[in-house]
């Protein structure tokens, strides 16, 4: 090898060398790479922050601080707008740590994160109906929240996951109400009947049963049923007294959101 070549390898060699990244987390403890992921969360530099969480996962999967980074990583990812990835964080928490003091936490988490998937999806009503959207998120919310409540009612949470879950059965109760109208519209009577039936006797405390039970009372007219007509009739009178709706109501097809 002659001598210009070997010193134009060591030349690049020492480029080489020089553009590869240094990690200078190497040398830290777990407790570092915690707070400083914790600080990165904090001034909402989230990518950031999950890296950190993920390394000290990595390099030290035992102990407090993974079982910490392992909670708060799905916190950083969901805050980073990347809910599936948090949604998986959440649910390999609760696997993996069912008896852990803060999986109350993790249930809440997996609540919020579909929560926000349902309102995004809620966004999107304003220009088209109900019946075309997926309630799944909304539920998967509700059950995670439920569980916060039932089995951690003195968790911090309880009270916002409770707040959330009535929210949240309004929100079904008057979708469900949407589409029994559709159906009403298209003088669908028996699917209408139906699906406002299951409002009444499912979401029984939501402010959309008034309107569900106008929507029987006006496909039963419709049909002809006039016994079952009457029935629905003096339902919506005893828990209604005061209701003002009329079947040209759901003729003009009010928007869901004026349910209640």
């Amino acid at each position: 090898m002659t001598r210009s070549l070997a010193v134009l390898i060591l030349i690049l060699l020492f480029a080489a060398c020089s553009t590869t990244p240094v990690d200078e987390t190497k040398d830290w403890s777990p407790e570092r790479i915690y707070n400083e992921a914790k600080s990165e969360l904090s001034a909402g530099n989230y990518k950031k922050a999950v890296g950190l969480y993920e390394k000290l996962q990595s390099r030290y999967p035992y102990g407090h601080f993974a079982q910490q980074a392992e909670l708060e990583v799905g916190y950083a990812q969901f805050k980073d707008n990347e809910p599936i990835q948090a949604l998986a964080a959440a649910d390999r928490f609760i696997k993996l740590h069912p008896s852990h003091p803060n999986v109350d936490y993790a249930y809440y988490l997996k609540g919020l994160i579909n929560f926000n998937e349902d309102l995004g999806l809620v966004g999107g009503l304003f220009q088209s109906d109900l019946n075309d959207r997926d309630p799944k998120s909304a539920r998967e919310s509700f059950d995670a929240f439920r569980e916060v409540v039932t089995r951690f009612p003195e968790s911090r949470y309880a009270s916002d996951s409770a707040a959330r879950m009535t929210y949240l059965v309004n929100s079904l109760a008057a979708g469900e109400v949407r589409i029994a109208e559709y159906y009403y519209r298209r003088q669908a009577y028996v699917a209408a009947v139906n699906r406002a039936q299951y409002v009444v006797e499912n979401y029984g405390q939501s402010p959309a049963v008034e309107r569900a039970l106008l929507v029987m009372v006006a496909a039963y007219d419709a049909m002809g049923v006039q016994d079952l007509k009457a029935d629905a009739q003096r339902m919506l009178v005893l828990n209604f007294p005061k209701s003002k709706l009329s079947a040209a109501d759901l003729k003009r097809g009010r928007s869901w959101w004026n349910v209640w």
